[in-house]
């Protein structure tokens, strides 16, 4: 049937889905992260709970066990850092230990040694340094033997002592990744 030209004056205010339910919406807390600006300069120790974005100078040592550090563009960093990840695509002159994942973009560069479980570095970043690269086992594995050094050793230290080193080297990037795009090079030194 029709509807009286009243109603069309004052439309009602149903949803047109007939099932008036809405689902509740996911709630997150924001991620929180700390900028430093171009302008600014540290010299010292940064440490802290939340990630860092860096666009000016830190000197010193960067310390966020459980959050991201990423060094933007105009970044430059010449210090340690500990973080669980780390994006580079400014300047970084320094030894960098990552608990899950390095990401070197193209516009960045890295001086310093690295230790992590995961690594990416693209087409046009520069890198010098040596790069170990770790899964969750072999950091386990690493922890307990250096616990059991005044005890007996167990027969899967005494194992990997006698291995040789290329087996050792193979072993160790069983279950890691590396990113590799086209025109990146990978140099690599072993060490006994």
């Amino acid at each position: 049937m029709l509807q009286p030209a009243q109603n069309l004056a004052n439309p009602q205010k149903f949803p047109s889905n007939p099932n008036p339910y809405t689902p509740p919406k996911t709630i997150s807390a924001p991620m929180e992260q700390a900028t430093i600006g171009r302008s600014l300069v540290i010299k010292g120790e940064v440490s802290g709970a939340e990630s860092l974005y860096i666009d000016g100078r830190i000197e010193g040592s960067i310390t966020l066990a459980d959050n991201r550090v990423t060094i933007g563009r105009n970044g430059s960093v010449v210090a340690n850092i500990s973080a669980r990840e780390v994006v580079i695509m400014g300047n970084v002159k320094g030894n960098i230990q990552c608990t899950d994942r390095l990401d070197i973009r193209s516009e960045g560069s890295l001086t310093g040694d690295v230790v992590t479980q995961r690594i990416s570095v693209e087409d046009g970043a520069v890198m010098k340094g040596s790069v170990e690269v770790r899964n969750v086992a072999q950091k386990n594995e690493k922890t307990q033997t250096q616990t059991q050094t005044n005890s007996k050793p167990t027969e899967s230290a005494k194992s990997s002592s006698t291995e040789q080193p290329k087996a050792a080297a193979a072993a160790a990037g069983a279950g890691t990744s590396v990113n590799l795009l086209p025109g990146s090079k990978v140099m690599y030194e072993e060490t006994h």
